[in-house]
């Protein structure tokens, strides 16, 4: 019977009616959770986002530069130099990664392309 499509409800007035009243009642929670204070999904969603973006910079871009330092001093013989000099690059990154996220106000994570 699913093959013809018999057993699906039809689409009636009924069911657009509360169809609308779901999407008003979703959007009354939600600017009921906002008058409370409480965190809507969103909100928790961009915060989360924003929180892994801060901990992958701070982990990736130090680990990341220093392998890249280290190959570097691998081929040119300068053993540690160049290591050293780009895990602090990496870790100045990371920072001013980490102060471009907390001053987004618009609770976006800012691309890094500019």
């Amino acid at each position: 019977m699913a093959a013809n499509g018999i057993d699906q409800e039809p689409q009636s007035p009924k069911d657009a009616r509360l169809t609308s009243l779901d999407k008003r009642l979703d959007r009354l929670k939600a600017e009921e959770a906002l008058k409370d204070g409480r965190m809507t999904t969103e909100s928790q969603r961009v915060i989360r986002s924003a929180g892994m973006r801060i901990l992958s910079d701070l982990i990736g871009l130090p680990f990341g530069a220093g392998l890249i330092g280290w190959l570097i001093d691998r081929v040119a013989g300068t053993t540690p130099w160049v290591m050293l000099a780009m895990l602090f690059l990496g870790f100045g990154l990371a920072v001013r990664s980490v102060f471009r996220v907390a001053n987004n106000r618009t609770g976006q994570v800012p691309d890094t392309k500019e």
